[in-house]
């Protein structure tokens, strides 16, 4: 069992994902940096200088906090735009590298090479 998890760990699509998850949460205490401490007070500044999460409305003695809601509906699509834009990036790159390897023309026979190469030709014809 000790082999089999060994082989399980080491597998490059584990450590793949790994890496993606702490990178993931680096990347979230980023945007939520972003959000926390830019975004958020522009827009509670503009909605009166209340914070978006302390929004609620009072139903007889209860009060429905709504605007922790809206705060993660505004985190996840932050989040979602960047990682987008990465993603897109990432894609743009990729594709120029695969058009420049493309458009790599191919080398010209040399005079010699046809030379040679007709040579060939003939003594394949000659074993026929």
């Amino acid at each position: 069992m000790i082999k089999e998890f060994k082989e399980f760990i080491s597998k490059g699509n584990v450590m793949d994902m790994a890496v993606g998850i702490i990178i993931g949460g680096a990347f979230t205490a980023i945007v939520t940096a972003l959000v926390e401490s830019i975004l958020m007070p522009i827009i509670g500044a503009i909605s009166g200088g209340k914070s978006v999460a302390d929004m609620s409305v009072m139903v007889g003695n209860a009060a429905i906090g709504y605007g922790a809601f809206i705060q993660a509906i505004i985190d996840f699509l932050l989040i979602a735009w960047v990682l987008f834009m990465i993603i897109k990036a990432i894609n743009k790159a990729k594709a120029a590298a695969v058009k420049e390897v493309e458009e790599e023309p191919e080398e010209e026979p040399t005079p010699a090479d046809i030379e040679l190469l007709t040579e060939i030709r003939d003594l394949l014809k000659a074993k026929k």
